[in-house]
């Protein structure tokens, strides 16, 4: 997918209700997780990503700094987000507890 052409999102729109199920694809555009709920706000603001599993059995929360993740609207108006890291450099993040 040819993330280059897709609009970016406002800071308005990072919130819960529009970013919770977003895909998250990694710098080789490989999708990593889906957004499972924005923990904290802010500068400090991280997304909780649920990685690995299979249709969501099995899978592991992460937390991601949204700092390192560029929110977009594909040609269809669904959010995503791409990150520079690799999908195991995610998985490998320590698993997160609420």
């Amino acid at each position: 997918m040819d993330h280059a052409t897709h609009p970016r999102l406002d800071a308005t729109d990072l919130n819960q209700s529009t970013l919770e199920g977003a895909k998250i694809y990694d710098r080789n555009d490989d999708t990593v997780g889906s957004i499972n709920h924005v923990h904290t706000h802010g500068a400090d603001s991280k997304v909780v990503v649920d990685v690995g599993g299979f249709l969501g059995i099995g899978a592991k929360p992460v937390a991601l700094d949204m700092a390192r993740l560029d929110f977009m609207r594909d040609d269809h108006g669904t959010v995503h987000a791409v990150t520079s890291m690799t999908k195991d450099e995610i998985k490998d993040l320590p698993e997160h507890r609420d």
